[in-house]
């Protein structure tokens, strides 16, 4: 044990004025019928989901929450979800709402003066402790935990100043993370916002279409590629959004057979959709030289009449996803497939080359800013894990006042 640091079950960390774990409600308690336009707030799932106290707006009555006022929420309460998706956690912060927890959640609330609900909140939502959780939770069509099962969990209880330290320090990465994960959902707008002004014929600016378009079939400005590979080609992957990827960095078992001499070429420049799963846009633009499954479709741009890497958008695009589905063929859609022949005669609208490259230009740079934010996630999301597994083990001590 470290220095001034304890363990006590989280049932042990509560004050004298409220329990520790208080469920929610038995369900005929809380129902749609109960509901009203404005009173006591209902938080639910959603809100500790989503991190956002103001996800919901369900409110009940001042009678109904004086009767249900053992389950109401404060400021500092930590609020858990119990059943379905269990162990996501919230902490209810200062200025929320006055309103109670619905029966799908469990309210922790504790003695301040010996714990920061930041910090234990941050250790049950360590890996180790979700992962224990999802073994305790229980229920037959439907996972659930019971205060038992909660309670009964060891917390380490350090001084509550280094709590307090922690919980700032993850904090941070918290904040960080956040702000990233803002920039990329702005970034992830902003192509949908392109891809639809350039692709969607719905879209405004695609009224009076400049006479320099013109329709093709996709048979006219691409190729089909049905060379086999060499015995030295690597073994390609087409996935929905990484596109096209050596086999290795799929993540999942390799069912591919030994014998690859009916697998397909696919060179850079090429593009490559999965001819079962069209309908749903799982296609890419090649960088790479391999081979690939028979069970994908290779096709080569006709260079002065489309540019691959406008193709690539605009094979993601609603609009083409939508007539991918039309064209593809089968009873139903595990055998839906849209092989050569039928993708051939899809018609498209396209631009001059200049315009396909320009607008190309710019989809590839968001998706480029995407993938760098993305990656930046991952790593600040590491090192978070990795800041968890030392802080809130004491394996790694902090410097507060007074040390």
């Amino acid at each position: 044990m470290h220095e001034g640091w304890v363990f006590r079950r989280l049932d042990e960390l509560g004050g004298k004025k409220r329990p520790v774990l208080k469920a929610g409600p038995f369900g005929s308690a809380v129902t749609k019928d109960s509901y009203v336009e404005a009173g006591y707030k209902v938080y639910g799932q959603q809100e500790v989901v989503s991190g956002n106290v103001n996800a919901e707006r369900y409110y009940i009555s001042q009678k109904a929450f004086s009767d249900l006022k053992s389950c109401a929420v404060e400021a500092g309460d930590i609020l858990i979800t119990m059943m379905g998706t269990v162990g996501r956690l919230l902490v209810v912060p200062e200025g929320a709402e006055p309103g109670i927890i619905n029966p799908r959640l469990m309210r922790i609330s504790l003695d301040k003066t010996i714990t920061d609900p930041a910090f234990i909140s941050s250790f049950l939502g360590s890996s180790q402790i979700q992962r224990l959780l999802e073994r305790r939770a229980h229920g037959g069509t439907m996972l659930g935990l019971n205060a038992d099962a909660l309670g009964s969990l060891k917390i380490p209880v350090p001084p509550i100043a280094e709590q307090r330290k922690i919980a700032e320090i993850l904090r941070t990465w918290d904040e960080a993370i956040e702000k990233l994960e803002a920039l990329r959902s702005a970034n992830e707008g902003r192509y949908k916002a392109l891809a639809r002004q350039f692709f969607d014929p719905c879209h405004p600016t695609f009224h009076g279409r400049p006479n320099a378009w013109r329709e093709f079939e996709l048979g006219d400005v691409f190729r089909e590629r049905s060379q086999s590979g060499e015995e030295n080609d690597r073994l390609l992957s087409i996935t929905m959004n990484a596109g096209v990827i050596d086999r290795d960095d799929v993540g999942r078992k390799d069912t591919s057979t030994e014998d690859k001499s009916k697998y397909k070429l696919i060179l850079p420049g090429d593009i490559g959709y999965n001819t079962m799963r069209m309908w749903q846009g799982v296609s890419g633009l090649s960088t790479l030289r391999g081979i690939i499954s028979p069970a994908y479709t290779v096709v080569t741009p006709v260079s002065n009449r489309i540019v691959g890497r406008y193709a690539a958008h605009l094979f993601k695009s609603r609009r083409m996803v939508f007539d991918f589905e039309r064209y593809s063929q089968g009873l139903t859609s595990d055998t839906w497939n849209l092989k050569f022949p039928a993708f051939s005669k899809i018609k498209v609208f396209l631009p001059p080359i200049e315009d396909q490259e320009k607008q190309a230009d710019l989809l590839d740079t968001l998706t480029a800013e995407i993938s760098v934010i993305g990656k930046q996630l991952e790593t600040l999301t590491r090192q978070k894990r990795g800041l968890m597994q030392k802080l809130l083990t004491g394996e790694w001590r902090v410097k507060v006042e007074g040390d």
